[in-house]
């Protein structure tokens, strides 16, 4: 009882690996139930056999986050097993183009405004009305640096971190009066699968100083902060792990 998401639900959009297993792992040891989505099954049954391992309540769902009716499901299926929903990760995201723009592919820029912004957006929009029922709720997403300032060869990861960054901020005022913070988790270089598979070139992609490369567990601390500040707590910020401004 003295755990501080004790009764909570949390719904985490590419919860199956990196920091959205990470966090949902964070939020199971602090008592919360929660559900973890991916697009493929596979990884989900792995991932919720790490999570009862460690004792959580977990639940495992298949959703394509760039689908809309998808999205909707998600949340059907979490009231439906557990009442409600009180914590939103929106953690899915993806940086398919490492290339100039006039190289790009834009099939794969497409993709990544897609699931990186229309995503959120979705996740976002599905989940408001679960959380109005609770009376209070928190959205978190998973921002960048490279959506407040420009870098070549990643233009499509940049547009979709800045849009979603805009649309955190609009969210914010639109819930205040529900109680419903919406902020921005911007954990800075961490090595995921979307980073590792490039090896060394994380250096001059990410870096510019002495930063902090991270583990996805590293940045749980920050992510269960966000998740625990009170009803009436900020909203509209970003948080950020990084050693340099972003």
């Amino acid at each position: 009882m003295d755990k501080a998401l004790h009764g909570k639900v949390a719904v985490i959009t590419g919860g199956s690996k990196g920091i959205g297993l990470a966090g949902a792992l964070a939020f199971a040891q602090e008592g919360a139930h929660v559900v973890i989505a991916a697009r493929e099954p596979e990884p989900i049954e792995a991932s919720l056999h790490e999570l009862r391992a460690a004792g959580a309540q977990a639940l495992g769902v298949v959703c394509d986050v760039t689908d809309y009716g998808s999205v909707e499901g998600l949340f059907d299926k979490t009231v439906r097993e557990y009442g409600g929903v009180d914590i939103v990760f929106a953690c899915a995201g993806v940086n398919l183009q490492r290339d100039l723009l006039e190289n790009c592919d834009i099939s794969e820029w497409k993709q990544t405004i897609d699931i990186n912004f229309m995503g959120v957006f979705h996740t976002a929009r599905a989940a408001i009305p679960h959380l109005k029922n609770r009376g209070r709720g928190k959205i978190i997403t998973v921002g960048s640096g490279r959506g407040r300032r420009g870098s070549e060869n990643t233009s499509a990861y940049a547009c979709s971190k800045a849009a979603q960054w805009m649309l955190v901020r609009c969210l914010a005022q639109e819930l205040l009066p529900y109680n419903i913070a919406v902020n921005e988790l911007v954990p800075g270089p961490v090595w995921t699968e979307m980073n590792s598979k490039w090896g060394e070139r994380i250096d001059p992609l990410f870096l510019e100083g002495p930063e902090w490369v991270k583990t996805p567990g590293d940045v749980s601390p920050l992510l269960l902060f966000m998740a625990t500040q009170p009803d009436n707590g900020p909203t509209g910020q970003y948080f950020a792990l990084n050693r340099r401004e972003i």
